[in-house]
């Protein structure tokens, strides 16, 4: 990282805001006594807008993680959550800044959660892997197919475990699903459907001075610099392709990687891609909506990837063979003929990776160094296939897509829009 630790000086509702486990081991309970300080994970999470708080809710659940620090680039929020994690462990002393590199430069500190906005993700999962700390990071991977690459030759380089927030690998729904397509329970598969929101579009935000407490030149990182707008640094920053490639990235990714996990024939060789989207003729918001993309790997197999407001077969991913389908949601599990919900899969059969809580794999593969659930290649497959997507809506044209080399063969043009300009301090060697 040609950005070093040394660069700068390192110097009510927040309980609602705090999602627990949806499945909390005995575990994060206590239910198998008390733990040693020295047997302790220590953790902090970067970024408390929208995930982070989630990240801090399901680690405080467990008796053998220590939260030390936290960091946001709001100063009020970093100190909020401070404060909150202090009562949550009953003790002083929880860590909070601005800048997260003071987090990465502790050497007590085992494990790091990112949430932080997607052009960031790279960067931190590095440059926090360089530091000898294990990583948790949410989707996507990245914000370009190359910095998710480079992000994969990290985890391979420095032995680091690596989990993607691309959690539905967690949910037994998920995983059936899959394992009825992997398993022949649809028959032949033939189409696979994928169809995920796309977002806030009527978006419009003013130039602002820039919010007191709030680093904005950190908030930027690796994004070229644009005057600061009122509320970019909240919620809306997902639709602007300085900082997010829209919902057909960040949420495809979570319905993309359910579809290559299911239908593994996508990641084997190249795909066709072609498709159309529409792009908001006022305000701010320059990602995509309303996309139509049809991929096709070479034996015929289909994925049709849809907003879901024009999806045929609603939100989330449909399995479909030639013997009956299968349609998974979050919350939701459903098929035609019905009882495939009563198939158990049988032993000799192939299974997938099982995991009940995404958070708690992390946190075992940190003690056992064996491979998470959602490694970074899974969520690199995801986050490539999603962008690959999205520009060839933006190409108009059919283009070919090599799973392998990770770039379009039949189109120079397009290959420009795998990498993006980044700021001198920030850029990835």
């Amino acid at each position: 990282m040609r950005s070093s630790l040394s660069r700068r000086k390192f110097v009510k509702g927040v309980a609602a805001a705090l999602a627990l486990p949806t499945i909390i081991p005995s575990r994060a309970l206590g239910l198998d006594g008390a733990v040693a300080p020295s047997n302790r994970i220590t953790a902090a999470t970067i970024g408390l807008g929208d995930r982070g708080p989630g990240h801090l809710g399901e680690l405080a659940a467990f008796k053998d993680v220590e939260l030390i620090g936290v960091c946001d680039v709001r100063r009020e929020r970093a100190e909020q959550f401070r404060k909150w994690v202090d009562e949550k462990q009953g003790k002083q002393g929880c860590f909070a800044t601005q800048d997260f590199r003071e987090l990465l430069a502790r050497p007590d500190l085992d494990a790091i959660t990112i949430a932080a906005p997607e052009n960031w993700h790279a960067y931190m999962s590095i440059a926090a892997m360089n530091a000898g700390k294990d990583v948790y990071c949410e989707k996507a991977l990245a914000l370009t197919v190359a910095e998710g690459r480079a992000v994969c030759e990290a985890v391979k380089r420095t032995g680091r475990i690596l989990q993607t927030g691309i959690q539905q690998r967690s949910d037994r729904n998920f995983r059936f699903a899959c394992e009825l397509a992997r398993n022949g329970y649809l028959g032949k598969l033939h189409t696979v459907t994928v169809a995920v929101p796309s977002g806030r579009r009527k978006l419009h935000l003013e130039a602002a001075p820039v919010p007191s407490t709030l680093d904005y030149d950190l908030w930027l990182g690796p994004a070229l610099f644009k005057p600061y707008r009122e509320g970019i640094e909240t919620f809306n920053w997902y639709f602007y392709r300085d900082y997010c490639a829209g919902w057909i990235q960040s949420w495809g990714v979570h319905h993309l990687d359910i579809a290559l996990w299911g239908a593994p024939a996508f990641e084997a060789s190249t795909l066709e891609i072609e498709g159309k989207a529409s792009y908001e003729p006022e305000g701010d918001a320059d990602v995509s909506f309303g996309w139509d993309v049809t991929m096709r790997e070479p034996n015929g197999l289909v994925m049709r990837f849809y907003e879901e407001g024009i999806s045929p077969v609603g939100h989330g991913v449909r399995f479909e063979g030639d013997k009956g389908w299968v349609q998974v949601v979050r919350g939701r599990i459903w098929s035609e003929p019905a009882n495939l919900m009563e198939v158990v899969i049988k032993p000799s059969e192939e299974r997938l990776y099982v995991s009940g809580n995404h958070m708690d794999n992390f946190l075992e593969c940190i003690k056992t160094r064996r491979q998470p659930i959602a490694t970074a290649e899974d969520c690199q497959h995801a986050t490539a296939v999603s962008l690959a997507a999205d520009i060839a809506t933006r190409a108009g044209r059919k283009l070919v897509w090599d799973n392998k080399t990770e770039r379009f063969t039949n189109d120079d043009v397009s290959n420009r829009l795998l990498v993006r300009a980044v700021r001198k301090e920030w850029e990835i060697a």
